[in-house]
């Protein structure tokens, strides 16, 4: 399974040579078969879904110069960037019948999401990938990202600035979905920052999406999303969940909840805030 291939813009070539995510803390890199890190100072670069994101847009330029100086060549070398998850928008739709026509489906999809999003849907870049439905649904699931196109734009013009070419774009924990492994029905939570992110897994589809600014990262403020997610499960699966998957948060917030409890994992390293997104890349074109 591979979420990566089914919502992020993909060019048909081999894999990018360089691959960087971007969080608040700093830029994560890999660049042949090395992976690493290295922080912003506060205040340089702030996730939002409506406003610049860059805010110092020099240090994150000479940031990614010092660590891929190959990048200085006449040619610009493609490159997989990985954006914050508070950046975009991440929507599950459901739909009684999906049209065939590719200009019918994202016309449809665009109609639905601008109600869901916080900026104008007319400026705004949107993909979608229609899920595999289990036997004899009918009802067809649409998982949609959007972004504004002002937000992402500032994000393309850096790396070309830096002599890439942005070809694969996507956010981080769609990318970090490609070290889960297919279980009943899963979730995961992923805490970067002051952004929780939150997404129910029921096999290979992804049914409940969501990224919410937190004041305290705190367990109280983890539990505070973490049981209406459970409570939904519950509720509209008519299923527990079976096993949450954590990263960036400790164990002990996951307390008092009924089910398996795991950290994040892959064989390339350690997943954690601001490089689970890198590592999910990485698993998904390893195959």
């Amino acid at each position: 399974m591979s979420f990566l291939n089914q919502i992020t813009r993909l060019v048909k070539d081999p894999p990018p040579s360089h691959l960087f995510e971007l969080s608040e803390a700093g830029l994560a890199f890999a660049q042949g078969g090395e992976t690493g890190f290295e922080p912003f100072e506060a205040g340089t670069l702030v996730p939002s879904p409506v406003e610049d994101n860059i805010l110092r847009a020099d240090a994150i330029l000479s940031t990614i110069h010092r660590l891929a100086p190959a990048a200085h060549a006449k040619k610009r070398k493609p490159a997989a960037v990985i954006l914050p998850d508070y950046a975009a928008r991440v929507t599950v739709l459901d739909f009684d019948s999906f049209p065939q026509a590719a200009e019918e489906q994202a016309s449809l999809v665009r109609f639905r999401v601008k109600k869901t999003i916080p900026f104008d849907i007319d400026s705004a870049a949107v993909s979608y990938f229609v899920q595999p439905a289990p036997s004899g649904q009918k009802k067809v699931e649409v998982l949609a990202v959007t972004v504004a196109l002002e937000v992402i734009a500032r994000y393309e013009a850096l790396f070309r600035s830096a002599g890439f070419h942005p070809g694969v774009i996507t956010t981080s924990a769609i990318a970090a979905l490609n070290l889960h492994k297919p279980e009943a029905i899963a979730v995961l939570a992923k805490l970067s920052g002051h952004a929780l992110t939150v997404a129910v897994i029921a096999g290979v589809v992804i049914k409940l999406f969501r990224c919410v600014s937190i004041e305290e990262t705190s367990a109280d403020e983890v539990l505070a999303v973490l049981h209406p997610t459970f409570a939904y499960v519950e509720d509209e699966l008519k299923q527990p969940v079976s096993k949450l998957i954590l990263c960036g948060i400790p164990q002990d917030a996951a307390a008092g909840l009924k089910c398996e409890v795991e950290v994040l994992r892959s064989r390339f390293g350690t997943p954690g805030p601001h490089n689970a997104g890198l590592l999910g890349y990485l698993e998904q074109v390893a195959g």
